[in-house]
């Protein structure tokens, strides 16, 4: 087995195949399975601080059970200083996925995303018990700045040749435009949102930030994404979320803020 596994977890994965796949956001090692029995599963494996980030998720994944389509919760583990998260392999392909391979799909792709997103951020905010409001993040980039770990080359266009600092200050300066609070995925990307053929939603994935937060959180990130296919993918979002106009300042806040991490 490509890494170490908790003992409960051997007997069920022995015989399985395993393909490695792209780090995700927290920087931890995921696999594709097939187990023995044919049952197609993720896993996802990191020590030391990213060992958090996947004890994080899983807490979050497990409280999102049953309140929107997501990956199902298998097992997850937490052994001295490494964590363990396995779930199912939910159908479909990731937005990203979907518009590369069909270009044609792009509509569809943004009505399922929206359609994801009113449904998240309708849920009861009083019983989601984790907050990723902005002081949190906030504090969270100023510990990445001062450790010095922010990688300032993977900047965009907007923000490129500034310093890590330099972002933190405009944040800042920014920050008192979060003003809603609703519950949110994070890192609302397009390829953290599963789709079928026909554009439904059949799984988010990556839910390590979810909570409490604005929702222009969840809106700035996936508006930048679709700037990449113009402004008519944009100002498509906006309409179907029922956004009659764009809170530039609100956005930018979120949009710079994103950067750090």
């Amino acid at each position: 087995m490509p890494i170490p596994l908790p003992p409960s977890w051997r007997e069920r994965l022995s015989g399985a195949t395993w393909e490695r796949e792209p780090e995700g956001e927290s920087g931890g090692l995921i696999h594709r399975i097939v187990a023995g029995t044919g049952e197609r599963l993720f896993l996802k494996y990191g020590e030391g601080a990213i060992a958090d980030a996947v004890a994080d998720e899983a807490i979050r994944l497990r409280w999102l059970q049953g309140r929107v389509a997501t990956v199902r919760l298998v097992s997850t583990a937490i052994e001295a200083d490494a964590a363990w998260l396995l779930t199912s392999a939910a159908p479909g392909k990731t937005g990203d996925a979907w518009i590369e391979e069909r270009p044609e799909f792009l509509p569809q792709v943004i009505s399922g995303f929206a359609t994801f997103l009113r449904t998240l951020h309708a849920l009861p905010v009083d019983d989601c018990p984790f907050d990723a409001s902005a002081a949190v993040r906030l504090s969270a980039a100023r510990k990445l700045v001062s450790a010095g770990v922010v990688d300032e080359t993977d900047f965009g266009d907007d923000f490129r040749g500034m310093s890590a600092a330099a972002v933190l200050a405009k944040a800042e300066a920014l920050a008192s435009h979060a003003s809603g609070r609703v519950v949110t995925h994070g890192d609302f990307s397009l390829g953290n949102l599963l789709l079928d053929s026909a554009g439904g939603v059949t799984g988010c994935i990556d839910v390590g930030r979810l909570g409490i937060a604005d929702p222009y959180q969840d809106v700035a990130i996936l508006w930048e994404n679709l700037g990449e296919f113009g402004d008519a993918a944009q100002r498509m979002l906006l309409a179907k979320l029922d956004l009659e106009s764009l809170d530039e300042d609100r956005l930018l806040f979120h949009r710079t803020l994103d950067e750090l991490f």
